[in-house]
């Protein structure tokens, strides 16, 4: 995939996959090859900390009940409503994709390595597309999705299917491919798909005039 708005700078992977496909782990290997991850998961979670503006807005769309006791976001309740509700999953979007897209860049332009992975769950669906220079996608079959996401999130099966048809179709994903990891085998596996990507990530950074 080439992305015609991409501007001269560092070398950027975006990582993507459905949800529990294994984005995660597939991040944490590429850090312990001593690449910069910028995740935008946990700057997700970031913006919506007690006394962010972002966390206003969504007391002030979705209502005071999505609002703990402890003043934090109640994450179960707020996925409970976007996940059975087309327009509030768009409201909740508008309200945090702005907030997360600037935080994001401004993270990518300040770390140094020869490459960076930025992780993006929506990668096909969101801006930043036009911000990486590849795109990677951590792909398994629907069936281990599902039961990764039972096993790790405790949903009930029909709220996980909600979840998993929300996002985009893994036909949607792949098309968007530069790079494919098939996470339906071992860690062992895993880490050797990981370790040669690495090996070619390194290579193209390498390579002289804008990327």
């Amino acid at each position: 995939m080439t992305t015609g708005d991409k501007q001269p700078g560092p070398y950027r992977i975006g990582l993507t996959g459905g949800i529990a496909s294994g984005k995660s782990a597939v991040a944490d290997l590429f850090a312990e090859l001593g690449v910069p991850i910028i995740d935008t998961d946990v700057i997700a979670r970031e913006v919506v900390q007690p006394g962010q503006p972002a966390l206003d807005e969504i007391r002030s769309r979705f209502g005071e009940h999505m609002i703990d006791a402890a003043g934090n976001l109640d994450r179960a309740a707020l996925r409970e409503a976007i996940f059975s509700d087309d327009e509030a999953r768009l409201d909740l979007e508008a309200i945090l994709h702005p907030r997360i897209g600037a935080e994001t860049r401004r993270q990518a332009d300040a770390v140094e390595g020869a490459y960076q992975v930025i992780v993006v769950p929506l990668l096909t669906s969101s801006p930043l597309i036009q911000f990486v220079d590849r795109v990677l996608v951590v792909d398994c079959d629907e069936d281990t999705q599902l039961q990764r996401l039972l096993a790790r999130d405790s949903e009930s099966i029909d709220q996980a299917r909600r979840i998993l048809a929300a996002q985009a179709s893994r036909e949607d994903r792949l098309r968007t491919a530069d790079d494919v990891i098939d996470n339906n085998r071992s860690l062992q596996d895993l880490r050797r798909e990981v370790t040669a990507l690495d090996r070619k990530y390194r290579h193209l950074a390498a390579q002289p005039g804008p990327h």
